[in-house]
């Protein structure tokens, strides 16, 4: 399991101070439908579910994979794509 970023991310960096395996990167990625995100992504590959970054996000944008509303599945694909597209990383 990982921690996902969603688009509600601010991208103020507490996130990434806090991460101790650092695979939280900011980027620009572009989805297959055509939206760009522009935002902090979470590596899933690199994640260790420590879960430090999820109370340090200001906008409550960090959520584990297994509890993320219904609503916003669609990030735990669009982090992972991200990384493995070369966008972001």
């Amino acid at each position: 399991m990982a921690y996902v970023i969603v688009d509600t991310c601010v991208k103020d960096n507490a996130c990434v101070e806090v991460c101790p395996v650092d695979c939280i990167k900011e980027g620009v990625f572009t989805d297959s439908d055509g939206k760009t995100y522009d935002m902090m992504f979470i590596n899933p590959d690199e994640c260790i579910d420590c879960g430090v970054c999820e109370p340090e996000c200001p906008s409550n944008a960090i959520y584990p994979e297994t509890s993320i509303p219904d609503n916003l599945k669609h990030f735990i694909r669009i982090n992972r794509e991200a990384f493995a597209s070369g966008q972001v990383g």
